[in-house]
């Protein structure tokens, strides 16, 4: 029997694990649906069923959407980013000072935030691969240096942004909130750009293994930078949103794990795997959609506020580790 023979039985069951890492999310959206389900019809609150209401609690998580597309392509890579909560504010902030309620300053203050949020990818992507500094300790360096340039000039919220800049979160499109339709149409970019240009083959192949990628010619450098410039882009954008929600932007808005750690979860519950290498946005898109229910689920049920973050944090533990033990069980 050839050594090709031998390793044969071990095709299918590795075909399983991705099968299950594939439609896993979409099997754990499911039952956070079933769950919502079960707790409005518990408890008869079924006004809450309402198409108003479903669109409602999509629209409370644009924020964490847009910025959690940017950290997908970062952790396709093997890398991440803890600075994107703090550039959230920086660029919340930064819109509305510049804005200053003006429409006439929308386009100088959009490009002000957008040139900043790249600036911030090249830097941490460039401590990253040319100073070899670990992402989790480059990024945290980066949001400690932007929340204290934020902390030493402002401590309040700062400026206004025009009515016309807050129909990016309150305006509507055939129905559904502009906000909603800008981040189902900046999925659908980011999925185009992973699964149809070279770019997005390129991350998955340095996340795959970044020595055979370098071996195959890929600039992995180039890459893992390339790849930090659109999270932090995304993060930018996802300040800009918030903005416009609030009228304003303050210092705090991005803070207290609400933005990077949230971001990193939902990416890991959607399926993609934080060594890199496999994943994808739909996957994010899925996770976005499971907390939501979830956060809708302990809402509708009266869940205490502590309690809430308890039974998110014990849920995504629990979806995380059921990835790890289904993989390893039939990759044996």
């Amino acid at each position: 029997m050839t050594v090709a023979d031998a390793a044969a039985p071990a095709r299918p069951p590795r075909r399983l694990a991705r099968r299950f890492e594939r439609y896993a999310p979409a099997l754990i959206l499911l039952l956070a649906a079933a769950s919502y389900l079960g707790v409005v019809f518990g408890t008869g609150q079924t006004q809450y069923l309402t198409a108003d209401n479903l669109i409602a609690i999509l629209n409370r998580s644009i924020a964490l959407g847009i910025t959690a597309v940017g950290q997908t392509f970062v952790i396709l890579v093997g890398s991440i980013d803890l600075s994107v909560a703090n550039l959230i504010s920086v660029a919340a902030v930064l819109a509305s000072f510049i804005m200053k309620g003006e429409a006439s300053m929308i386009v100088p203050a959009v490009i002000a935030v957008l040139g900043v949020g790249a600036l911030v990818g090249l830097v941490n992507g460039l401590v990253i691969t040319k100073l070899s500094v670990n992402p989790l300790i480059a990024t945290l360096g980066m949001a400690l240096l932007l929340q204290g340039a934020l902390s030493a000039n402002f401590n309040n919220f700062a400026g206004s942004v025009p009515d016309a800049w807050k129909l990016f979160a309150y305006g509507e499109i055939m129905g559904l909130p502009v906000g909603l339709v800008f981040l189902a149409v900046l999925a659908l970019l980011a999925w185009f750009l992973l699964r149809r240009t070279r770019l997005g083959s390129d991350m998955y192949a340095v996340g795959g293994n970044r020595d055979a990628a370098r071996f195959a010619g890929i600039k992995t450098d180039n890459v893992i930078i390339a790849s930090h410039v659109l999270c932090s882009l995304a993060a930018a954008t996802a300040g800009l949103y918030l903005a416009a929600r609030l009228g304003s932007g303050a210092p705090w808005i991005g803070r207290d794990g609400v933005y990077d750690l949230e971001s990193i979860a939902v990416v890991v519950i959607g399926g993609t795997v934080l060594a890199g290498g496999r994943g994808g946005v739909l996957g994010t898109m899925a996770g976005v959609m499971i907390f939501s229910l979830i956060d809708s689920v302990f809402n509708v049920a009266g869940v205490d506020a502590f309690a809430k973050q308890v039974l998110r944090g014990v849920i995504i533990v629990a979806a995380v580790a059921l990835y790890a033990a289904r993989s390893k069980r039939f990759a044996a």
